[in-house]
């Protein structure tokens, strides 16, 4: 199971036991987008090679409120 904890300066993950720090920069030149429109759904895609993606993807904006 991957977990993402966001915040205003990027993504902190832990995926198959391994916790590193996606930065909002690198997110941003990964997606093509600015960091708050960015969804939870893209920046699982960035760590997981082919995740379940269940429920409706939400915007960075709106989780870090």
């Amino acid at each position: 199971m991957t977990v993402l904890s966001f915040d205003e300066q990027g993504v902190d993950v832990v995926y198959e036991g391994t916790e590193f720090r996606l930065e909002k920069d690198l997110i941003e030149d990964a997606t093509q987008k600015s960091y708050p429109d960015v969804t939870d759904h893209e920046v699982l895609q960035m760590v997981e090679p082919d995740p379940s993606l269940s429920g409706q993807p939400q915007r960075i904006a709106e989780i870090v409120r």
